[in-house]
């Protein structure tokens, strides 16, 4: 089993930045890539940002690209998400999720273990 867990959400202004961490445990962390999705309310989750097992790859959705920035550190077991110049519309629950199997990191069903995920809301 794999446990994930997320912190750094809150409120922040448009225009704002925050920097979200998720701390895994009980698998070897460097064994999974690494994916952030989001949820806005009446939404389906879809994905912001993935990283590769050693992260010397990136993924992005287009919505983010450029203002988001993922990254991993292996020796803590964990995995950040920063953003900056945050909008309305980046509002959502935000997801960890780690991948143990090859496969298409765009793909949510592509990630066996979630966390519970932190709230963002980025008022106007």
């Amino acid at each position: 089993q794999v446990q994930l867990l997320e912190s750094g959400g809150g409120l922040v202004q448009a225009g704002g930045s925050l920097t979200l961490s998720c701390a895994a445990s009980g698998r070897t962390f460097s064994s999974a890539a690494m994916g952030w999705f989001r949820q806005a309310p009446g939404k389906e989750r879809e994905f912001a940002a993935a990283i590769s097992r050693s992260g010397s790859n990136k993924y992005y959705a287009a919505s983010v690209k450029g203002r988001f920035t993922i990254s991993r550190d292996n020796a803590k077991n964990t995995v950040y998400l920063q953003m900056v110049g945050l909008k309305p519309e980046d509002t959502a629950v935000y997801y960890c999720a780690a991948a143990y199997s090859t496969g298409n990191l765009y793909d949510r069903d592509n990630y066996g273990y979630w966390g519970q995920g932190t709230q963002v809301t980025v008022s106007s």
